[in-house]
């Protein structure tokens, strides 16, 4: 199997540094009036939802690419994308989870829009996940996932907007096309997260797609031996 590429290894230690730095930054914010040092848990909650939405974007992009030009390349790009926003919707899950039981004195809710369209939205891409599962055939895999993958992305505009549409114990936006509603220095640290954790979602996106791509090779190559025909009768006899 060959290596990755140079770019590949420098776009992995850029991230490694990116998230190191938003660490730093996440820890030297100021802390909330009210929610005191809890509040630092926004540094990765809402970063890691924002790179669900994205995630999932990505794989609906993906899946309608795949249908017009039907390249395993696009369909790497929407299986690979799917795997990463289920696991940054479960980091959502879980740091919202802290944070609601650190603030409101409840770590779950169902009946809180938020928490119940972003749950909804993490078991249909797990869905969309086992989908891919069920056949050993690459084509059929790519060609159903697809559209699920384009089907569940509505998802995403509904999550975020819930807060809006509905009434709920998380607040509206934070940050607005008017403004922030949080001092510069938090808005800062967290908006530093956010390009850190995107860069770690692309570094993580390309080496999950030279994985998938490695691993096709292998499944394509002849195995050990294949080409060697096995002696005949009449020439072990001869011997």
């Amino acid at each position: 199997m060959s290596k990755p590429t140079p770019w590949l290894r420098v776009l992995q230690l850029f991230a490694l540094a990116a998230v190191a730095v938003g660490l730093v930054m996440a820890l030297r914010a100021p802390e909330d009036a009210f929610q005191g040092e809890y509040a630092r848990i926004m540094h990765v909650h809402v970063p890691t939802s924002w790179l669900a939405f994205l995630a999932f974007g990505v794989t609906a992009l993906g899946s309608v690419m795949w249908r017009i030009r039907r390249t395993r390349r696009w369909d790497r790009l929407a299986a690979a994308s799917a795997e990463l926003g289920v696991v940054f919707t479960g980091l959502s899950l879980a740091t919202g989870s802290l944070w609601g039981g650190a603030v409101w004195g409840t770590y779950w809710d169902w009946a809180d829009p938020r928490m119940a369209t972003t749950a909804l939205m993490f078991f249909v891409y797990l869905g969309y996940l086992a989908l891919r599962r069920t056949t050993d055939d690459p084509e059929a895999a790519a060609s159903r996932s697809s559209l699920l993958g384009i089907i569940a992305v509505v998802q995403v505009p509904l999550v975020y907007f819930s807060v809006n549409l509905f009434r709920s114990l998380h607040q509206t936006q934070s940050v607005r096309p008017g403004g922030a509603t949080m001092p510069t220095e938090m808005l800062v640290a967290m908006l530093v997260n956010l390009a850190a954790l995107t860069v770690l979602y692309a570094a993580l996106l390309a080496t999950r797609m030279w994985v998938m791509k490695r691993e096709e090779e292998v499944e394509l190559a002849p195995a050990a031996g294949a080409g060697v025909a096995p002696p005949r009768l009449e020439e072990v006899g001869d011997a």
